[in-house]
């Protein structure tokens, strides 16, 4: 085992910018376990895909050559469907709920699946936010989504949404939104408050629709290869730390949300609150489907929390 002159130093790899919360929850995620650890344990940050995009990230967990990563529960579905659940639309009510979840019995039976098919140890989850829809038209009913071409990402269940509602859902790469939005080429789009000022959407978009039709989160996962690294002992430390921050990141990107209405406005945007009922009703039969992933029990748990 790893002594302090001789450091056994952990790769945590994601696709988020430096100077977002995910990555300031790595970078004190790092201070942490050195300290924790009298300098056993070290961990390297690679922000901003500089790895690789996440589908690359999930195969290198696989390999072993990244230690930790911040992944979508879209990825994580690829080996086991039922993590998914909790970003079906309107599954995750707000901020109260998706905590009640992370902390459930429900969240421990996911992850455990998880590992039980890769092996891999989710050892944290972090509040990504709720997403809403951006236009250069106001939305207010679903009938106002008929025929928009709005980006989503390149994934079946972002797909759900705008399909369901009559939109045209076009696919583009995270980058290629912004572009695409001051070209014309995409009317509208869809991504949680934070993310939207991040990636600077407001400027060329006239509304914010509070559509909150999903809530999305990442998982942070450590490699099977990286447990056998460190001691049991500095392993549960790792484990522990991993859980702090992203306790940490949650809370400052719901604090975000909370406040960044008002700055969107001071923009120059206009913000518009949506009545979701009618969303939820047209949603309700793709959510229920058997073909999801889980189960109706599942459903039931994790909406009575």
């Amino acid at each position: 085992m790893s002594t302090a002159a001789n450091a056994t130093t952990l790769k945590w790899a994601h696709v988020y910018e430096a100077s977002s919360p995910y990555h300031e929850a790595v970078l004190w995620a790092a201070d942490e376990i050195k300290k924790q650890t009298d300098g056993r344990v070290t961990i390297n940050a690679y922000p901003a895909s500089s790895l690789g995009k996440e589908s690359e990230l999930n195969e290198a967990l696989d390999f072993g050559t990244v230690d930790i990563i911040y992944t979508g529960e879209t990825f994580a579905r690829q080996a086991y469907p039922p993590i998914e659940i909790s970003a079906f639309p309107f599954v995750i009510r707000d901020y109260t709920h998706w905590k009640a979840y992370r902390d459930s019995a429900l969240f421990t039976e996911m992850s455990e699946g998880y590992e039980g098919k890769t092996g891999h140890d989710v050892t944290a989850f972090t509040y990504y936010g709720a997403r809403h829809v951006t236009s250069n038209t106001p939305i207010n009913t679903p009938e106002d989504m008929k025929n928009i071409k709005i980006r989503v990402p390149n994934a079946p269940l972002f797909l759900m949404f705008p399909k369901a509602v009559g939109a045209n859902p076009t696919p583009l790469a995270f980058s290629e939104v912004y572009l695409a939005l001051q070209q014309g080429l995409v009317d509208a789009q869809e991504n949680p408050l934070p993310t939207i000022k991040f990636k600077k959407f407001y400027e060329v978009q006239k509304y914010i629709n509070l559509t909150g039709h999903m809530s999305n989160s990442l998982l942070t996962i450590v490699s099977n290869y990286s447990k056998n690294k460190i001691s049991a002992s500095d392993y549960d430390k790792l484990t522990a730390i991993t859980k702090q921050a992203s306790n940490k990141a949650s809370d400052q990107i719901n604090d975000a949300e909370q406040n960044l209405s008002a700055w969107f406005v001071s923009q120059g945007v206009t913000v518009n609150k949506v009545d979701k009922e009618p969303f939820k009703a047209i949603m309700r039969p793709y959510v229920s489907s058997k073909s999801n992933g889980f189960t109706a029990e599942q459903l039931a748990r994790i909406e009575a929390l």
